[in-house]
């Protein structure tokens, strides 16, 4: 058995919440915030059987693609709000990371 661990944009969740339900993956969502742009993301944690590990990677590979998003820069901290003009700049967002790690043992109570 594995443990997916998948951190996956916000806009992408209630997608793949539905996809992992029609494919029959069991998963805990919870909310969770990314660091680099500081948005909101969605980790889910599901237990998996190692004959399923490649079902449950492509469910994830075809729910949540890589787009691009105009983010604007935040205000360096200690410089002047007047001489700091942020402008747009074009990030890749989306796409999944994704983690599999061995399960030593599952109990369910």
């Amino acid at each position: 058995m594995k443990m997916i661990i998948a951190i996956v944009q916000d806009q992408d969740s209630q997608e793949l919440s539905d996809r992992l339900v029609e494919n029959n993956f069991r998963a805990t969502k919870l909310a969770s915030t990314g660091g680099f742009l500081r948005a909101g993301n969605t980790t889910f944690l599901s237990g998996v059987d190692d004959d399923r590990v490649d079902d449950i990677l492509e469910v994830i590979s075809q729910t949540c693609g890589n787009r691009e998003q105009l983010v604007s820069p935040i205000t360096p901290m200690g410089g002047s709000a007047d001489s700091y003009i942020p402008y747009p700049v074009e990030v890749e967002v989306g796409g999944a990371t994704v983690f599999v790690m061995p399960v030593e043992s599952f109990h369910q109570f």
